[in-house]
């Protein structure tokens, strides 16, 4: 399938799935208001009967502890009815509060005495509530009364209990009992059919809360279309920019965080507008040539220069000791030897400092990109030792390495091998008191650190930046006498940056240490 053909597919895709923000507003808004009715409406018919009859309940106590603080003799009607000959020294707002509260809250009550002799009421038929009250105080409708009435709520000296009056073929809630003063009390108020109010309200909310909801879906999409209206236009803008068209602005003013969103765009559009007309610009310069053909000739006089210099010497010692054999200035076989000895020995050196300037001559060149594969490090390592066993022997060195399992990076071998040549090489020619090379591999957030330590003396602070350029001696003398150029690190630095990775030395107590990190093939 071909690129076009998989643009198309998935922007068909894209277009299956997509809503606009009108209807996502809408859907929510809409099944929030739904979902608001279908709550209301369960709450009706589950716990509004429970609250209504909490209610009532709270209505008998209230009216109880009223009642309780009026004198029984002043509960007569002419108080509480205004009857202008009563003594102006009666509590006359208690008793209004009393007949109010009453009439409100649709309660009769009666207050009698223990005798049964005094009696003061309030709404429905004296002589029924007189007789019902008395019947509770002295039990006498027995068990046979017990069906038709529930225990609401029971006290020391009041009782609340709903009952069902055959009579009136209706609920009522009762609260009675005695009070401190040794009087009897009787509140009843009858229990409207809360199951009747119930449906009642819930097809009242819900015929008005369709209303609702289509009034509010009408002011909804005339609001919602002005508030994407910036939206919309900011994903025009951001399809002008994608296509390269800088030209395109956000123009629209609602007052709001899109407008600071869109000011943003603007800003965006002319910074890649600057930033790509700055790149053309560049891209042409990149294409002139003549930064780089300066750069090869700076190069190749720098090569010439450093490898004249370096051959200066062993070519100097072939020739002599060369010439010296010739003209027999030792007859001696022993001394030949050492004169053919010495001879190799400058040639070999000569040889491999050619093959090093010309890996890094390759290397500063950019002609030897590296090969990325993942590559076990530990296996690296291990190859390199083995390769170098007879140099590590030959100076009684003592190297360490602990293998725990390979350690897969992303790296060229070829080249990591030969870093991690240098590193041994040098740590081998620089060795001195414990004679001990450590070899870690240390695993960190993303990458791996590879260090080759060696005990010996530390290099000079001064020396440390110096290290990594073509040449430099920290020792000349010592480099040397075991052969080296002076290039080996250089070789170590332009593998390294051309990789894209770190490198570096650190000096410790009892020795140097060199690092390297690469890449670790477990990055997400």
């Amino acid at each position: 399938m071909n690129e076009e053909a998989l643009d198309a597919r998935y922007d068909n895709t894209r277009k299956r799935k997509y809503h606009s923000l009108n209807y996502q507003i809408s859907v929510l808004f809409i099944g929030v208001m739904l979902l608001t009715i279908l709550l209301i409406t369960l709450l009706n018919g589950f716990l509004l009967e429970k609250y209504y009859l909490s209610r009532k309940v709270d209505v008998i106590l209230d009216a109880r502890s009223t009642l309780e603080q009026v004198e029984p003799e002043d509960l007569s009607p002419k108080y509480y009815l205004g009857d202008e000959s009563t003594d102006d020294k009666k509590d006359g707002k208690m008793l209004r509060r009393i007949s109010k509260g009453s009439s409100q809250n649709n309660l009769s009550w009666v207050v009698i005495n223990a005798g049964n002799s005094e009696w003061y009421n309030w709404g429905e038929n004296e002589d029924f509530l007189r007789s019902r009250l008395f019947g509770y105080i002295y039990n006498l409708g027995g068990e046979s009364s017990a069906g038709n009435k529930k225990i609401i709520r029971e006290a020391k000296n009041y009782t609340i209990q709903q009952v069902y009056d055959n009579f009136a073929d209706m609920d009522y809630l009762e609260g009675w009992g005695q009070f401190d003063n040794g009087y009897y009390f009787l509140i009843r108020t009858p229990l409207e059919s809360i199951k009747d109010s119930a449906s009642i309200s819930n097809r009242f909310y819900f015929v008005v809360g369709i209303g609702v909801v289509l009034l509010s879906t009408i002011l909804l999409t005339i609001f919602t279309k002005r508030l994407t209206r910036p939206i919309r236009e900011l994903t025009r803008l951001s399809r002008e920019m994608a296509s390269l068209n800088f030209e395109a602005r956000y123009t629209s003013n609602v007052g709001n965080e899109i407008d600071v969103l869109g000011d943003s765009f603007n800003k965006m559009s002319d910074q890649l507008e600057s930033t790509i007309s700055e790149l053309k610009s560049a891209n042409l310069k990149l294409q002139k040539d003549i930064e780089a053909k300066e750069e090869i000739e700076e190069r190749r006089k720098e090569f010439l220069d450093n490898v004249s210099h370096e051959l200066k010497t062993p070519i100097a010692l072939i020739q002599g000791y060369a010439e010296g054999l010739k003209e027999n200035i030792s007859d001696d076989p022993e001394s030949r030897e050492f004169y053919c000895d010495v001879i190799m020995d400058e040639a070999s050196k000569m040889n491999k400092l050619v093959k090093n300037l010309l890996m890094l001559n390759q290397l500063e060149s950019g002609n030897d990109a590296p090969v990325m594969e993942r590559v076990d490090l530990v296996e690296v390592i291990k190859g390199v030792l083995q390769s170098m066993d007879i140099m590590i022997r030959q100076n009684d060195a003592r190297v360490h390495f602990e293998e725990n399992g390979p350690v897969y990076v992303w790296t060229d071998e070829f080249k990591t091998e030969e870093v991690v040549t240098n590193y041994v090489s040098n740590a081998i020619h620089h060795l001195d008191g414990e004679r001990r090379i450590e070899i870690r591999i240390i695993q960190e957030t993303g990458h791996v650190r590879l260090s080759v330590f060696n005990t010996g003396k530390t290099i000079p602070e001064e020396d440390l930046p110096n290290l990594w350029n073509k040449f430099y001696k920290v020792d000349k003398a010592r480099t040397r006498e075991y052969g080296g150029s002076g290039i080996g690190l250089s070789i170590v630095k332009a593998i390294m940056e051309g990789m894209n990775q770190q490198y570096g030395v650190e000096n410790h107590e009892d020795g140097v240490e060199f690092f390297i990190t690469l890449d670790s093939t477990n990055v997400k």
